[in-house]
């Protein structure tokens, strides 16, 4: 009684504007911020400032503007973010999947359009957040954000060839793929071997660190190392010195963009882009800080936050800002305990400015340009791209067209294509799934099967009184716009069971997000040493279920609930009174 009471009053709770706006910050000192936490956020800011130093540098460069416009942009965007921020864990700054977008605005606009439609898509992100749309971010399908991202990796490794071989162009290099790589091709004859061998030592570099000291900085030894090399030895190399003349050790005084009606009107597209992708990546990236975390971050206060930082970049001269996945995963791995952590890396990164911008004129593009094909690399979801396209015919299809719109035509283009198809695919599938007795909420009520009239016999209470096993049952169609409600569902479980059963039997179709949702969930029981049995599964959805890595030994099928019960009850014997063998 008293869970069906509670369950009542959360669902009449609805929350208040400042439950859904109030900054993790606030949230944080509340919980009685200590001085142990605030050197642990120290030390994570630190590293993640040492990561974000050349990484910011790369971003503008590859962007078409000067590296100190990077730094703005994570100084100035990266402290607003994590102060007004919903997320406890959130690291803004530029991010490579703007690097395309950045760089038309800027041959379409000059750097003057791209500052407005900078300020203005951080007005939209306002409203959206205002407007509570974040939510609504959830309904992008699983192949879209894969293929998109995928899109973006090849675009970033294109536009970084000309610096990794050290081409000379006789005209400016064309932004389309398909251009560039004819230009690239052509100019072959004029590569410059010393560039290409930095570039070449560089990734050689981060992977050798990477592989054996794994807590070293390797995008800054990469780039030390580079430095100090080209300038010893006096290679000819193209610097950050030779094209921009230096970075300056202040920030510039906060301005307004020039506006003016027509100019406004030339960059809405821009800023529409700016604000679409902000949106997805930001709360990407805060989805998983949750993941690797067990929190839970304000969707629609992060939008805020990202609005007001873009606002806040342009006024100093940067550009997009956004949640950086890559930067936030490092955050987290250092051990960061609240958004202070990302305050703390804004401040590093000014203090680094103010001290070593003139030593910044000597690192080569090459270093720079060898650190953004690793991030390329890694933002090219390999694993979940080759899973996808074996995973079924339809998410294939959406993955491809997306990934292929991404890279042959328009970013914009492919996520609103990508999204469209995935809709219309998922209609099509609930049409061939219909049933009768499908048609219930996603996570059901605690309440009797019988007294919904809906033929099924009823739900036995005591299948689930043993407080070791907790024990959960998912009903309807389980879809991409479904997974975050179950994954909300799942992670509000008070205590940490010994064992897991999740009830399958009343789901008619799932997707990859699901699956990759249900995946995540048996990785988070793992990590707790519970075991998780899955019952009742029909052959389509046990099969996309083990496509996406829910499989023996970490999650084990069984027919029917009472048999998954009944091996849950005999792993949580075996853990409480081990057998003598096992001693």
């Amino acid at each position: 009684m008293l869970g069906e009471r509670q369950t009542v009053v959360a669902k009449l709770h609805e929350p208040s504007f400042a439950e859904r706006y109030t900054p993790k910050l606030v949230t944080t000192l509340r919980e009685r911020y200590r001085l142990s936490d605030l050197r642990a956020d120290a030390v994570a800011g630190l590293t993640v400032a040492i990561v974000a130093l050349p990484l910011s540098m790369a971003i503008a460069i590859a962007s078409g503007v000067p590296p100190d416009r990077g730094l703005y942009t994570a100084i100035v965007g990266g402290f607003i973010v994590s102060a007004l921020g919903g997320s406890r864990f959130q690291i803004g700054g530029p991010a490579g999947a703007f690097i395309v977008l950045v760089a038309a605005t800027v041959q379409q606009h000059g750097l003057d359009g791209l500052i407005l439609a900078t300020f203005l898509s951080g007005v939209m992100l306002l409203g959206v957040g205002l407007l509570r749309l974040g939510t609504f971010i959830k309904y992008i399908p699983y192949p879209v954000t894969v293929g998109f991202t995928s899109g973006i990796a090849v675009i970033i490794f294109a536009s970084q060839l000309k610096e990794l071989l050290g081409l000379s162009l006789t005209a400016a290099e064309p932004g389309p793929i398909v251009p560039k790589v004819e230009a690239l091709v052509a100019a072959l004859p004029t590569v410059n071997v010393a560039a290409a061998a930095v570039a070449a030592s560089g990734i050689a570099v981060i992977v050798l660190v990477r592989r054996f000291q794994p807590h070293w900085p390797a995008f800054l030894i990469a780039v030390v190392l580079a430095s100090l090399v080209a300038t010893v030895l006096g290679l000819p190399v193209e610097t950050i010195g030779t094209r921009f003349g230096g970075l300056p050790q202040v920030l510039p005084a906060p301005k307004l963009p020039t506006l003016s009606l027509d100019k406004l009107i030339e960059v809405l597209p821009a800023a529409l882009s700016f604000a679409l992708l902000g949106a997805i990546e930001s709360l990407l990236s805060a989805v998983v800080a949750d993941s690797m975390t067990g929190r839970r971050h304000r969707s629609n206060a992060e939008l805020l936050a990202q609005g007001i930082a873009n606002i806040g970049s342009a006024l100093f001269g940067g550009i997009c800002v956004t949640g950086t996945i890559a930067r936030t995963a490092t955050n987290v791995r250092a051990g960061a305990r609240s958004p202070v952590a990302g305050m703390l890396h804004a401040v590093f990164l000014f203090l680094f400015m103010l001290v070593a911008a003139p030593l910044a004129s000597y690192i080569p593009l090459a270093a720079l340009a060898a650190v953004l094909a690793v991030v390329a690399w890694n933002m090219a979801e390999k694993h979940a791209f080759a899973t996808l396209v074996r995973a079924s015919r339809g998410d294939a299809i959406v993955l491809l067209v997306t990934f292929l719109l991404v890279v042959f035509r328009d970013l914009t283009e492919g996520i609103l294509v990508g999204f469209s198809l995935g809709a219309l695919l998922f209609l099509h599938r609930m049409a061939l799934s219909v049933e009768v007795d499908s048609l219930r909420p996603v996570v059901e009520e605690d309440v009797p099967d019988a007294a919904n009239g809906n033929g099924r016999p009823p739900y036995d209470p005591g299948l689930a009184t043993d407080p070791d096993i907790a024990v959960f049952r998912i009903s309807g169609a389980f879809f991409f716009g479904a997974a975050a409600g179950v994954a909300a569902a799942l992670d509000r479980i008070g205590e940490h069971p010994k064992a897991y059963v999740i009830d399958f039997s009343a789901v008619p179709v799932i997707d990859s997000t699901a699956a990759a949702t249900i995946e995540g969930f048996v990785r988070k029981a793992r990590r707790q040493s519970a075991s998780v049995y899955v019952s009742g599964t029909r052959p389509a959805v046990r099969r996309v279920l083990l496509t996406h890595g829910v499989r023996p030994p970490h999650a084990r099928f069984r027919i029917k609930l009472t048999e998954a019960l009944d091996a849950a009850r005999r792993d949580v014997d075996g853990q409480v009174n081990p057998s003598p063998s096992a001693n």
